[in-house]
């Protein structure tokens, strides 16, 4: 029988992806991992709270299948939350999730899932896969709003090779009720959407308790170097933001960039934001090559933007620029920059 170890949440779209698997023949296992929690704050990882762990072992009994937790408290502390106070440290907007993907659940997770003898592993993910020939693909879900392909873009053809993604083909509305059918306590559960670690908090109370130093006053700055008032911190502002600048202006300032080597904000008009380019480095393609030549695609800058049409030129290393066919506003360094055609995703990298 083949077998498959699923990463459990203790949320409805993992169960489900569990209830799926068992039914379709396979021999399931759950595996949790328990994640790191500030001091003080024991526990407040919103990816392994006492009542999530305690959910999925209520569905691993429902489902009677093995349920293990695994301690990844101290790798995920270094990888992913050492991320995350590193990209701010560089005046970036860094989304942890995508390191998260790649270090704890597809190379941390999985090597555990492979020492149990498991040929495969799953994920409540939205996203789906197909194989062509000898390659690996991997397609939006069938519920664009949940789409999670996004995130994924750090995978590789080996990855893939052992990934299932049960609940790709299915509405949101569906999961739930496939959850009532298979009595599953995690039907009504409601999705967590913050960042696990913050807890619900706001990143900027994080940043003060665990990195007081990059939040020191610097300067606002207009393009032409102006000096127009003083920030608060680097880290407290985002690329596009208006308002909560402090400043006194005739016409409406935006948030154009920050300079972490001056500790400058960088300042100007809703004519001077956006961009038609990028570069984006440490580009990863799913099909393990990278194009020989630029090719159109649609590119997501954040998680929840929407797609725009853009030619991706691969440039030196494992680089790309992207040339938009219109201006993006809010292109923002840190965040990935994820590459599509129709629904399949190609790859992505981070935006310098």
């Amino acid at each position: 029988m083949t077998k498959v170890v699923v990463a459990m949440s203790g949320g409805v779209d993992s169960s489900v992806a569990a209830a799926l698997l068992k039914e379709q023949g396979y021999e399931v296992i759950g595996m949790m991992l328990r994640l790191w929690s500030e001091p003080g704050k024991e526990e407040s990882n919103r990816c392994c709270t006492p009542d999530s762990m305690a959910q999925a072992r209520r569905v691993a009994a429902k489902l009677d299948i093995p349920f293990y937790v695994i301690d990844a408290k101290d790798v995920f502390h270094k990888t992913v939350v050492q991320y995350f106070l590193d990209g701010y440290a560089r005046g970036e907007t860094p989304n942890p999730c995508l390191i998260c993907n790649r270090q704890i659940r597809w190379t941390f997770l999985l090597d555990h899932a492979l020492a149990l003898g498991a040929d495969f592993m799953a994920t409540g993910h939205y996203v789906r896969k197909q194989t062509v020939g000898s390659q690996s693909q991997l397609l939006r879900a069938v519920d664009r709003s949940k789409d999670q392909a996004y995130v994924l873009h750090v995978l590789n053809q080996e990855k893939l090779a052992r990934a299932l993604f049960p609940i790709g083909d299915y509405p949101k509305p569906e999961i739930r009720s496939i959850a009532e059918k298979f009595g599953l306590p995690t039907a009504s559960r409601k999705d967590s959407q913050d960042l696990c670690f913050l807890a619900g908090e706001d990143y900027r109370n994080f940043l003060q308790r665990n990195a007081a130093e990059m939040l020191r006053p610097g300067e606002i700055l207009t393009r032409d170097g102006r000096s127009v008032g003083e920030h608060t911190g680097l880290a407290n502002y985002t690329i596009g933001q208006r308002k909560g600048l402090g400043l006194a202006s005739l016409v409406p300032l935006y948030v154009l960039g920050k300079d972490s080597a001056t500790n400058s904000l960088i300042v100007g008009t809703q004519e001077e934001l956006g961009s038609q380019q990028l570069t984006a480095r440490d580009v990863n393609w799913l099909s393990g090559e990278m194009p020989s030549e630029p090719l159109r695609a649609e590119v997501k800058i954040r998680y929840t933007a929407r797609e725009a049409e853009a030619l991706v030129v691969p440039i030196e290393g494992d680089q790309v620029q992207v040339q938009f066919d219109a201006p993006q506003r809010d292109i923002t360094a840190g965040q990935a920059a994820v590459f599509f055609q129709g629904d399949i995703m190609l790859g992505g990298g981070i935006i310098l």
